[in-house]
């Protein structure tokens, strides 16, 4: 299962809704790819529906889609959202990141 803080939740919604997705009925796909400088990094996007071996999630009002091979790296994952003087934008806290980048963006296992 993949978490969502109350900030995340806010700004997801506030995001969906800027780009034309419903909060209520629409996804928000997080995946891993390969990539970035600890080997893996995170992709997040909006979607309006959910693909053959999704997992589908519902954690504080948002609905949430990972396709198969990325649930095994985020199981645990919280989304959270940062606005501090280091950046803004989504945090992915995993506790199965073994090693992550400066900026958090990658991760490896």
């Amino acid at each position: 299962m993949i978490k969502v803080s109350d900030i995340a939740k806010k700004k997801v919604v506030e995001l969906m809704q800027d780009d034309g997705f419903d909060p209520t009925n629409d996804f928000v796909r997080v995946g891993v790819k390969s990539g970035g400088c600890s080997g893996l990094s995170y992709d997040l996007k909006f979607d309006k529906e959910n693909q053959d071996g999704d997992k589908v999630f519902e954690d504080n009002g948002i609905k949430i889609i990972v396709d198969k091979k990325s649930f095994l790296y985020l199981v645990g994952t919280t989304l959270e959202y940062s606005g501090g003087l280091n950046g803004t934008g989504f945090v992915f806290n995993n506790p199965n990141a073994a090693r992550t980048c400066g900026c958090g963006e990658s991760f490896s296992l």
